[in-house]
């Protein structure tokens, strides 16, 4: 009985294989063709922004992905929410996963410099994209920025522009921490003070407030300047959620025809708010280019070939007659 049960098995088993006969090698197909091979990974890039909350930031994460894939890295990218702790926290995890390099908009320039160390230490490129860090003891292989100071600049001479021969009381929104609203101010506070040496009406700056970079703080710090300054007439924001923030507590004070506000960026909400007559002007950045500057510097580094220790991208001022001309607007 045992034996019959154990012959079925066996039965089955020939029918499988084709009754116990040893089977054709199979024959290379002729009409197949080769699959389309993935670009060879080279690796991760690092990268940890000031803040993703800020629109600005993320086209830059978007295009440091994008053109990171054309050249076949993996990107890694984080939000330090202006945080310098988190941002020291996201570099030493890239050191740990050995990225092959490290790119941040660094929270504060001068308490971020021993994490870059500790990235230089392990061998790995360290770039910085539109918050430059300028401080002794890091290497840096490059940085790609805004020319900030020009662009401060160009926003002195557009607040020049908006008050007009009449002048008066200006308030400016800061963000200490960032090295690039620093220059940003310092090119406003350069072309203030030439137009004030030969000016009739003078342009006083009369306050610098943190705007936090950001709608709720710059809000509040426009409210403290409109209690201090009833007769303020303009505001300089660093950038555009802050002054749009600004333009909120102008409106609830009701002296929106009094005050006249200079931004900086040109985000689409930035951009909305020129063409709708709430922002006098921006000098716009391109973060587009930034994104992909930094990872063609990676590439060019990769290959041996030399890279420029800096790459300052110009700003364009942007008032309502190119808003009016603008297709992707309202």
């Amino acid at each position: 009985m045992k034996a019959k049960l154990l012959a079925l098995p066996l039965a089955l088993l020939a029918l499988a294989v084709g009754c116990n006969k040893p089977a054709e090698p199979a024959k290379p197909s002729t009409s197949a063709k080769p699959a389309a091979s993935a670009p060879a990974k080279k690796g991760t890039i690092g990268v940890t922004l000031l803040t993703l909350q800020n629109p600005f930031f993320k086209v830059i994460g978007d295009h440091i992905t994008a053109e990171a894939a054309k050249h076949g890295y993996d990107t890694i990218v984080l939000s330090a929410d202006t945080d310098v702790a988190r941002q020291a926290n996201h570099v030493k995890d890239f050191i740990v996963k050995k990225c092959v390099a490290i790119v941040l908009s660094p929270c504060e320039s001068r308490s971020i410099v021993p994490v870059i160390q500790e990235a230089n230490a392990a061998g790995i490129p360290v770039l910085t994209v539109d918050i430059p860090c300028n401080e002794p003891g890091v290497k840096l292989l490059t940085q790609v920025a805004t020319d900030n100071y020009g662009g401060g600049k160009e926003a002195g001479r557009a607040m020049i522009e908006a008050l007009g021969t009449a002048g008066g009381k200006v308030a400016i929104l800061h963000f200490k921490q960032a090295e690039s609203c620093r220059l940003r101010v310092n090119g406003f506070r350069e072309v203030i003070d030439a137009h004030n040496a030969k000016a009739g009406a003078k342009i006083n700056l009369v306050m610098e407030l943190d705007g936090g970079g950001a709608k709720d703080v710059g809000y509040k710090a426009a409210e403290d300047a409109l209690q201090a300054h009833g007769d303020l007439r303009g505001v300089f924001a660093i950038n555009d959620p802050s002054a749009l923030g600004a333009r909120a507590a102008i409106e609830k004070a009701g002296k929106t025809a009094q005050i006249v506000i200079v931004g900086f960026d040109g985000q689409p909400e930035g951009k909305q708010a020129i063409k709708d007559g709430k922002i006098y002007a921006d000098p716009i950045q391109f973060p587009d280019k930034m994104g992909i500057e930094i990872v063609r510097a990676i590439v060019k580094h990769s290959k041996g070939e030399e890279v420029p220790k800096e790459m300052l991208i110009p700003t364009s001022l942007y008032r309502k007659a190119d808003a009016m001309k603008d297709t992707e607007l309202k």
